[in-house]
């Protein structure tokens, strides 16, 4: 088991790690509007949902991997109105590659983000 970290994505707001690498997978944890300094992208839904995603992107690679390499994400969304938002700027991400989603409603996330997302990828 390896433990992940880089400059290009905000350090850990808790004692967790921004990814772990076992065997051929990485397991990231959420990621939420922080950039790489720590201050939080103040915007509506689609700017903090490229900062995510920019961020989810810096983790992945810094592991060896890659958006095109997703097998599974989890968004979970403070206002489930804007998963049409949410789902325009996650396709320019993911581009043709579809990696199974599920996107859950809840009720507050960490530092009032409007998105947070967790992916399983390959290497």
């Amino acid at each position: 088991m390896e433990y992940i970290h880089t400059d290009k994505a905000p350090k850990a707001i808790g004692p967790y790690s921004q990814a772990i690498k076992i065997g051929d997978f990485i397991f990231t944890s959420g990621q939420i509007a922080l950039t790489p300094d720590g201050v939080m992208r103040e915007g509506d839904i689609e700017v903090q949902t490229t900062q995510v995603l920019t961020n989810l992107k810096n983790v992945l690679e810094e592991a060896g991997s890659s958006l095109d390499k997703v097998i599974k994400t989890t968004i979970f969304l403070a206002n489930m109105d804007d998963f049409a938002k949410v789902n325009e700027i996650y396709a320019k991400f993911f581009d043709s590659h579809k990696p199974a989603r599920s996107t859950v409603a809840v009720k507050t996330l960490p530092k009032n983000a409007l998105i947070e997302i967790e992916a399983i990828a390959t290497i």
